[in-house]
């Protein structure tokens, strides 16, 4: 299928391979973006007072149908760390109750899940996964050993950020919900890199990034929650929607959806991002991205000697691989500033990691000069810790 790279805004002076990160948005949906923002600045009264209630459910019913959920029982909000902040600050906490998670979360709900458990005198149980991966069943029953009779929640990834793992959540789910234990499930690299169905998982609370691979722009994101659990969440902002609108008489709606001013245009375009989707055979898409990042992990740990952290199916368009004992920091600088290569480069359990995105606008030529530049920098001894 033909390259997409010219549909992008990215600078084409950058190979980037960082999609994960923040995502990036095709020029027709950025179009639609700034024509929503052009429509709120024209008469901002008209816009936020009168027409953003049926606008956001337009735009709601729209992503429920593509992720197959109720339009009632989802919301948007900017970005899947506040929903899983809304969510992890709303569970009803004694002292010495736990929440399970394991030791591949991203960083900031690392940060929330300790904060919250420390301020409710509650414990935050992070259960171990090694890599190289273990199989499906092998990872739910380990992580299953880890339950006890004071587990009231399960926080885990859907595709993990730091090692791009793609987990066996729907056992997890079916298994939890048998034992009264709760599921949050960060699904932040889940919406558009997979063929999302809600219904099917059945969690009882699910978040994902828009802006991240269903490419709407910045500042979209959604949470769904299961309809039994709306009355438990509690809003991060109290604001108008804590009156309902006698309109829509929907009070989990209103109290997550409803903050006073704000740009709701990122929310608006996202209908135009699943369109854009849908136009292009992102099924097709992704399987491409797929076959690219399965060969071009393979050349990697070819050249670096250690095996791959997980089986084939087990990550989709985002991939990580071990590098040597090294300075990442330096070597992800010099890929950067040397050959305008963008890739994040972290520690994961005090091992380097490489972690690479391919998106609708990378091809062969980017992998290459990737693997063209690591095997320069890798043989020399500068990156030595």
């Amino acid at each position: 299928m033909p390259s997409l790279k010219d549909q992008f805004l990215l600078d084409p002076d950058v190979t980037f391979l960082n999609h994960g990160s923040f995502g990036a948005v095709p020029l027709p949906v950025f179009q639609v973006y700034q024509e929503w923002q052009r429509e709120l600045e024209r008469q901002p009264v008209e816009f936020l007072y009168r027409r953003e209630p049926e606008l956001m459910a337009s735009a709601r019913r729209t992503l429920a149908d593509f992720v197959n959920c109720h339009p009632d029982h989802i919301v948007y909000y900017p970005n899947a760390t506040t929903a899983l902040n809304a969510v992890i600050r709303s569970l009803p906490l004694s002292p010495g109750d736990q929440i399970l998670t394991i030791d591949h979360e991203y960083g900031a709900m690392q940060y929330t899940l300790s904060a919250v458990v420390e301020a409710r005198h509650a414990v935050l149980v992070e259960h171990p996964i090694p890599l190289p991966l273990p199989s499906s069943p092998e990872i739910i029953e380990s992580l299953w050993s880890a339950v006890t009779p004071r587990t009231r929640a399960i926080f885990i990834s859907h595709i993990t950020s730091p090692t791009a793992l793609l987990l066996p959540i729907e056992e997890i789910i079916r298994r939890a919900r048998g034992a009264g234990i709760l599921t949050i499930i960060d699904g932040a690299h889940g919406v558009g890199q997979l063929p999302l169905d809600i219904s099917a998982l059945d969690p009882d609370f699910y978040t994902s990034n828009c802006h991240k691979w269903l490419c709407a722009p910045k500042g979209a994101a959604f949470l769904y929650a299961r309809q039994e659990l709306h009355s438990m969440l509690k809003p991060l902002v109290i604001s108008w929607g804590y009156q309902p609108l006698e309109s829509r008489a929907n009070r989990f709606l209103d109290l997550h959806e409803w903050h006073g001013t704000r740009d709701i245009s990122a929310y608006l375009s996202v209908p135009a991002a699943i369109q854009f989707q849908e136009e292009n055979d992102w099924e097709a898409v992704r399987s491409q991205c797929h076959t690219l990042a399965l060969d071009t992990r393979a050349r990697i740990d070819a050249l670096t000697g250690f095996p791959a952290i997980c089986p084939a199916d087990s990550f989709v368009q985002m991939f990580a691989c071990f590098l040597p004992d090294l300075d990442p920091h330096q070597l992800k600088r010099d890929l950067y500033d040397r050959y305008r290569i963008e890739v994040p480069i972290q520690v994961w359990s005090g091992k380097p990691l490489l972690r690479v995105s391919f998106q609708a606008y990378n091809d062969q030529a980017d992998a290459d000069k990737l693997l063209s530049a690591l095997e320069e920098l890798l043989a020399t001894r500068s990156y030595s810790t």
